[in-house]
């Protein structure tokens, strides 16, 4: 087969514990799926899941051990942190009941979800959707995937991020509005899921701008860190 240009390659991000890397179908991204971040955004309550995406190729993967860089976005004055887990999908499916979804997941990753906030609030006050302000380059940093029988107890897992070590975010995962099976359920309802999808799947409460020089060091307690330095 011939192309009119070569593809550009597959986004992949790398496996803790092997040489085989996982490649990046759809990022699906999960919002205000915690109370208190919900608050903190002018809305309460347990609203319906909503979910809005990010290309592939705007992963960002920075190896256990390593400092990424994370280049200050173009268009913004307030570039906002969310820490979030990530779900990876090792199994397709679709209208996936709750009770069945912990089988479709190969396993799991911390990322942020890095945000132009000022960008995203004009969306929203003129009723258009967000891109420009979730789906930009870069905008979706990402750890090594660790298998989910080597996570640990994710559902129970701690998530946080520190900016130049100082706490910024701080919680738990049993805090999702949505868990990840009620998540799961909700999203395949709506597309069908793939091998290689990646589900971000929200971020707790405490979000904040970060400047060029900044040092962002975040984690969920079993899947090591993500740090990165904004550039």
């Amino acid at each position: 087969m011939s192309y009119v240009f070569s593809p550009a390659p597959v986004a992949c991000v790398p496996v803790t514990g092997c040489s085989e890397l996982f490649p990046v179908h759809r990022i699906y991204c999960v919002g205000r799926n915690y109370e208190e971040h919900a608050k903190e955004m002018g809305f309460t309550g347990r609203e319906p899941p909503f979910f809005f995406m990010k290309p592939a190729d705007a992963i960002v993967v920075v190896n256990e051990g390593e400092t990424g860089q994370l280049p200050y976005p173009t268009l913004t004055a307030n570039f906002h942190h969310e820490i979030e887990l990530v779900v990876a999908i090792g199994k397709g499916g679709k209208n996936i009941k709750a009770a069945d979804a912990l089988a479709h997941i190969y396993g799991y990753a911390v990322g942020l979800d890095m945000t132009r906030r000022d960008l995203q609030n004009d969306m929203k006050k003129q009723g258009r959707p967000w891109s420009i302000g979730k789906g930009f380059d870069a905008s979706a940093p990402i750890g090594p995937i660790t298998p989910a029988t080597q996570a640990g107890d994710v559902a129970n897992a701690g998530i946080w991020l520190q900016v130049n070590g100082a706490d910024r975010q701080r919680s738990t995962v049993t805090q999702l509005i949505w868990n990840i099976a009620e998540t799961i359920e909700h999203l395949s309802a709506a597309w069908e899921l793939q091998p290689g999808d990646l589900i971000y799947t929200g971020t707790p409460e405490g979000v904040g701008a970060v400047v060029r020089g900044d040092v962002l060091e975040g984690g969920v307690d079993g899947l090591g860190t993500l740090r990165l330095s904004v550039v």
